[in-house]
């Protein structure tokens, strides 16, 4: 979702390809893959009836697709329609995780903020804005837990 971190991976301004937040119908945000090269769980999309999972559209040239492809190791393409600005848009290319794991990962620090910034950069719904940082923040205290040593 971030223009600055996908700057990073692309090498190339994107801010001027974002058209808007946006939202897809019937899926939800889970954290289902752990990325070795960002060491931490890394966002994903599942198929929920009657969910709701807020985004970022951005309209990006195809020359960039490779960069992004490469960007989105373990992922695989999926066609979406998405609404962004009272807008449908049809055949949307979107990314989901090709082996998902059973129980979603923690992100860490670094991604947990990547994933505000371009949540509150990019004009996410404030609502939706405070549900993503309570998920990604329970999720990282479940690890704690599950990482702490047992004291007697």
């Amino acid at each position: 979702m971030c223009p600055v971190d996908l700057k990073r991976s692309l090498q190339e301004k994107t801010h001027p390809y974002v058209v808007g937040p946006a939202h897809l119908n019937d899926y939800q945000l889970g954290f289902f893959r752990y990325s070795r090269r960002r060491q931490c769980g890394v966002l994903d999309i599942v198929h929920t009836p009657g969910a709701k999972v807020h985004g970022v559209l951005y309209s990006l040239h195809w020359r960039l697709s490779a960069k992004l492809d490469r960007r989105e190791e373990g992922y695989v393409h999926h066609q979406v329609t998405i609404q962004c600005q009272g807008q449908r848009y049809a055949n949307t290319r979107t990314y989901t995780v090709l082996d998902k794991l059973g129980d979603e990962q923690a992100p860490n620090d670094w991604y947990f903020d990547v994933v505000m910034r371009g949540a509150l950069t990019c004009g996410l719904p404030e609502a939706y804005c405070w549900q993503l940082f309570n998920h990604m923040h329970d999720l990282q205290l479940q690890q704690q837990l599950m990482t702490s040593p047992s004291r007697i």
